[in-house]
């Protein structure tokens, strides 16, 4: 299996990040989970994406759709 940052850089280097949303773990949200929009990442970096106000390890993120399919999931 790819390695999430591979998926990741993939989808913003020869598709449309604005597509793409990242499901993760977030304590003490609802169902312990949030949503990323691709749109909202600012970089990807060597253990995690960050946003302009977060920083997500990959760790966390268990699940990628692209255009409405999955394309990752643990």
């Amino acid at each position: 299996m790819p390695h999430l940052r591979d998926i990741i850089n993939e989808i913003k280097w020869t598709k449309d990040i604005d597509k793409a949303e990242f499901w993760y773990i977030h304590r003490g949200a609802l169902n312990d989970t949030k949503i990323l929009l691709g749109k909202y990442i600012t970089h990807i970096g060597k253990s995690s994406v960050q946003t302009e106000k977060s920083n997500i390890p990959y760790h966390r993120i268990f699940k990628v759709v692209y255009d409405g399919k999955i394309i990752f999931k643990r």
